[in-house]
């Protein structure tokens, strides 16, 4: 107790009540906790000691006090006069915790038989007000006799004194006057929020309920709106005042004292990693193919979508943000948007990332407007102020945001997702209040087509119906088509009959990894900085003004898709740095890049109308493995041993200059996997098309050369 009573304030729970008296008690205390709070308080009193810390200039205000007051409390007692108010002298706080086996509660399960009770209730925050002090104990100096007047405040409203109740004035028949002395008062921090029901618990055809949640002491201010909770406390009612009171008459509202809150998903820098978790990730750096794996781990029971689910998890992990000198700021939040033909998965894949991030808000364009996507004002009902309740963009800040059916949502509206895509901000100016609003949240968007199904042979833009200063903000933009394929109709068939089986994904050749280690794995991914050295620096440089040449080349072709910006160079920066992340290196390497490049390539190449998807039905694994090697090519990946200084790979920059012959069987092997072939189907086809003399393979099977050049 000693060392309690010299302690700083903090919240410290003793688990001690055991046996069959403890658990007798623990019941009594469940059922009238309030009264128990007093009990104990008075208890401690009794036991603590007063506090040992010695006084000097640089003394805190509450402790020169509490010295002063001790040693007049020392004095009254000898005196046989009243002593101060036992609330006026703790500088503790008792919470009671509830049982770790205590039921978890919804909002629409508490009763009125709870009332008095302690229980826990879970739900989302969706407000939080300012924390403001409460007053506990009112003192008063009167101007006649010069003695401290005590008011100890027990509930919400008090009525102050006006004449002296001290003897010395009672004596003198003086009546002085009382004036409130603010530093001798004693306050302590308050703060409401509220929470909402989670989707899971709200019934069919009902909306979700909402309670009041009073926060004390040191409870305050460890809840922000978006988080998920259980919060513990004493189920209480509350009269109303004013005019409502008459309106209402006998009803009361209800709010719930909260004496413990427990975070369900806590943010990255919060985690705590467990020996088990440490060593299955320590398992996870050494496995060979760990990209794959982890990106395999991404909704495992939806099929295919390789290259999608890659993106997603580069998105989990982001780049680095970066601050200049001057206060500018270059984000290194990642933006995705999917588009495609209805029912591609899209939805379930957004729904996904929501549940695995941290800090993940789920919404749809025709059910979000402007107010409700970044703020509102809105007037406090305790302090009676105008204060800003934060939209989705704003609970999504240090997580992601994702916006189902983007293509749905008003012109006016969706102008508001402009500053937060860029400057991750949001500029608020209403109702008298003039302020910015962080917003850093990367924004993961899934968009059907204009009229049912996508036309690849008109542009994205009049596709989706989003204006090209919208899409210019994603850094990767996916189409997934609906296109038929025997072979890939067919595994995915199967893949769909399992899961309605089994309820689980089939088996992998990847096993994945479990949300929660995959959780803990970029949050130890994001605490890495990677720089960018100076030879990665020039080849992003030559990579860029490649694309800005054929960007050139596709305008005076007239086949203009998408825009080259300087933010498409922005984009592989951070895609890279992600890259880099997820392999705990302090720096990006040529590989990052390119698998940056690639990713880009691969989201843009599925924007160009390609007639042969058309004539796909009958399409065997060894064209389609043929088709994959030779866009590898194409595209200038799998690149070995070719100097990039070389005139005829770099000067013109078209797609034929671009063709590299000579392939890497590994990052063959491994595209094919992400692609979904099989060992089988790909050596069967390399074997194919090497009879037909199409290409070559050296006998260490490292090394594939096209011999049609």
């Amino acid at each position: 107790m000693a060392d309690e009573a010299d302690a700083e304030p903090r919240t410290k729970y003793l688990d001690q009540l055991e046996g069959e008296a403890g658990r007798a008690l623990v019941g009594q205390i469940e059922r009238n906790t309030q009264r128990y709070v007093k009990l104990f308080s008075r208890a401690i009193d009794e036991v603590m000691p007063p506090k040992t810390v010695d006084i000097g200039p640089k003394s805190d205000i509450l402790d020169v006090m509490q010295y002063h007051r001790n040693n007049k409390n020392a004095q009254n007692e000898e005196a046989g006069q009243a002593v101060f108010p036992p609330q006026l002298l703790r500088r503790y706080n008792l919470y009671f915790r509830p049982l770790a086996n205590e039921p978890v509660l919804a909002v629409r399960q508490v009763r009125g038989a709870h009332l008095g009770k302690l229980i826990t209730v879970r739900g989302i925050v969706t407000r939080v007000s300012e924390v403001k002090p409460l007053l506990q104990v009112n003192a008063y100096t009167c101007d006649s006799c010069g003695a401290e007047i005590f008011q100890d405040v027990q509930g919400r409203k008090v009525t102050p004194l006006d004449a002296c109740i001290s003897e010395v004035c009672e004596q003198n028949q003086s009546r002085g006057q009382l004036y409130m002395q603010t530093r001798a008062s004693k306050f302590t921090p308050f703060q409401e929020c509220r929470i909402q029901e989670m989707a899971d618990q709200v019934p069919v055809g009902h909306i979700p309920r909402t309670m009041v949640i009073h926060l004390y002491g040191n409870q305050t201010r460890s809840v922000s709106p978006g988080d998920v909770i259980n919060v513990g406390g004493i189920f209480l009612p509350i009269p109303y005042e004013g005019l409502k009171a008459l309106r209402m008459g006998l009803l009361t509202d209800s709010y719930l004292e909260a004496h413990h809150v427990q975070q369900l998903k806590k943010q990255y820098e919060s985690m705590q990693l467990t020996p088990e978790i440490t060593r299955e990730i320590e398992e996870l750096k050494s496995v060979p193919g760990l990209f794959s794996r982890l990106a395999s781990s991404i909704a495992p029971e939806i099929f295919g979508h390789e290259d999608v689910k890659r993106a997603l998890l580069l998105l989990l992990v982001g780049g680095v943000t970066k601050s200049v000198g001057d206060g500018m700021k270059i984000r290194g939040d990642i933006n995705i948007c999917l588009m495609g033909d209805p029912g591609v998965a899209k939805s379930q894949l957004l729904k996904y990332i929501a549940k695995v991030a941290p800090r993940g808000v789920y919404t749809t364009g025709r059910g979000s407007s402007g107010v409700g996507l970044t703020a509102a004002v809105l007037r406090d009902p305790v302090t009676d102020e105008f204060v800003l309740e934060g939209g989705a963009l704003v609970l999504a800040d240090n997580g992601i945001c994702c916006i189902d059916e983007f293509d749905k949502m008003d012109e006016s509206d969706r102008t508001a997702i402009h500053e937060v895509m860029e400057q991750q901000t949001i500029s608020i100016s209403k109702a008298g209040i003039t302020t910015t609003l962080n917003a850093r949240t990367s924004i993961l968007a899934a968009a059907n087509p204009l009229y049912g199904r996508y036309n690849p042979k008109i542009s994205p833009v009049d596709n989706i119906n989003l204006p090209a200063a919208l899409l210019s903000r994603f850094d990767l933009l996916f189409l997934i088509l609906d296109t038929p394929s025997r072979d890939d109709d067919e595994r995915l068939a199967q893949h769909v009959a399992y899961v309605h089986m089994h309820r689980e994904a089939p088996p992998l050749a990847l096993e994945p990894v479990s949300p929660t280690v995959l959780r803990h794995y970029i949050a130890l991914a994001r605490q890495v900085r990677p720089v960018v050295p100076k030879h990665v620096a020039d080849k992003v440089v030559n990579e860029y003004v490649g694309l800005r040449r054929r960007q050139k080349q596709d305008d005076d072709r007239q086949q203009f898709f998408t825009y080259t910006s300087a933010r498409t160079l922005l984009g592989v920066l951070r895609v890279a740095q992600a890259c880099a992340r997820l392999r705990f290196s302090p720096e990006v390497d040529e590989d990052d890049v390119k698998e940056a490049l690639r990713l880009m390539e691969a989201s843009k190449s599925s924007l160009h109308d390609h007639e042969h998807r058309d004539q796909a039905d009958d399409r065997t694994s060894r064209s389609r493995v043929y088709e994959l090697i030779k866009g590898m090519a194409r595209s200038g990946a799998g690149r070995m041993d070719v100097d990039e200084d070389d005139d005829e790979f770099v000067d013109e920059g078209d797609d034929a200059e671009r063709f590299n012959p000579v392939q890497s069987m590994a990052e063959v092997r491994e595209r094919a996997f992400a692609q979904g072939f099989t060992q089988e189907e790909l050596d069967d086809a390399i074997s194919a098309y090497e009879e037909l003399a199409v290409w070559i393979v050296d006998e260490a099977r490292t090394t594939l050369t096209f011999t049609d050049v």
